[in-house]
């Protein structure tokens, strides 16, 4: 049994998380921004948290004791142009997906090197190798994030501590619900498309009981993979984009969103 941290759990795969672990007799610390969300789930403790906020982060590290597992959850998206949205709501964003799993890891990360030994679940997407017109700003903390996760796994390799980045394909949950779209005229073709591809495209998306069950696996099994496929489709989106050379792609992605041609655009 192992004590595991969830941030983000108030809904989709946080809330499957904390049941999915606890029914395997996991010792699960529920968190969320407003902790009255969640009084249903049969998690041993539940904490109050906002990873944007360092004290906040620093009393639900002290409240929640040794934890084993920490499981980078919390997120949102924004959908938009890259120059659509306001820089706070920006800042907003990257402090939450990126910086905010920094401030657990800085938190948490003594406590598993004094015992030697835990591991962090990075929740990541397919997103981070393969952006998009409308979704750079969620892809590049995604980037980001990868990035953290590889350099974390060298870096902590010597003191018995695991880093895994979960790559996310299409998930059947309400985490549109947390996301921001911020519209621009200039490109109210492309949104108007893009989501017609996207709406095209999620044939079968997994579940977020799915997704859980997956990294509980992974932390059932022992020390886990730098890359865990968290829905089942995760690698193989990632692979028709690397699969490709760039002007490939390119091609590819402006035929499909615009079939007329871009001079039908601009003139």
């Amino acid at each position: 049994m192992a004590r595991i941290l969830v941030t983000g759990c108030s809904s989709g795969i946080g809330r499957a998380l904390v049941t999915e672990l606890s029914q395997r007799g996991h010792d699960v610390v529920a968190t969320a921004r407003r902790v009255e969300t969640l009084a249903d789930l049969p998690a041993a403790l539940r904490l109050p948290l906002d990873v944007t906020d360092d004290a906040s982060v620093a009393a639900t590290a002290q409240a929640a004791g040794d934890v084993d597992i920490l499981i980078n959850n919390a997120g949102f998206s924004i959908w938009g142009a890259v120059e659509a949205p306001a820089i706070v709501d920006l800042e907003r964003l990257f402090s939450t997906n990126v910086l905010g799993p920094i401030r657990m890891a800085k938190a948490l990360l003594p406590g598993m090197r004094a015992r030697g030994r835990g591991a962090i679940y990075n929740i990541s997407s397919a997103a981070a190798k393969r952006s998009t017109g409308l979704l750079g700003h969620y892809a590049a903390t995604k980037a980001a994030l990868d990035a953290y996760t590889d350099a974390l796994r060298i870096e902590l390799a010597p003191f018995g501590i695991a880093a895994c980045a979960v790559v996310l394909g299409a998930v059947e949950s309400n985490f549109g619900d947390n996301r921001t779209d911020v519209e621009m005229a200039a490109y109210g073709l492309l949104e108007e498309r893009a989501r017609a591809r996207i709406a095209a495209s999620r044939k079968a998306p997994a579940t977020a009981r799915q997704v859980a069950s997956r990294i509980a696996d992974a932390i059932d099994a022992g020390r886990p993979p730098l890359r865990l496929d968290g829905t089942g489709d995760g690698f193989a989106l990632i692979a028709q984009r690397t699969g490709q050379d760039d002007e490939s792609w390119e091609a590819g992605t402006l035929a499909g969103l615009f079939p007329e041609g871009l001079a039908a655009q601009t003139g």
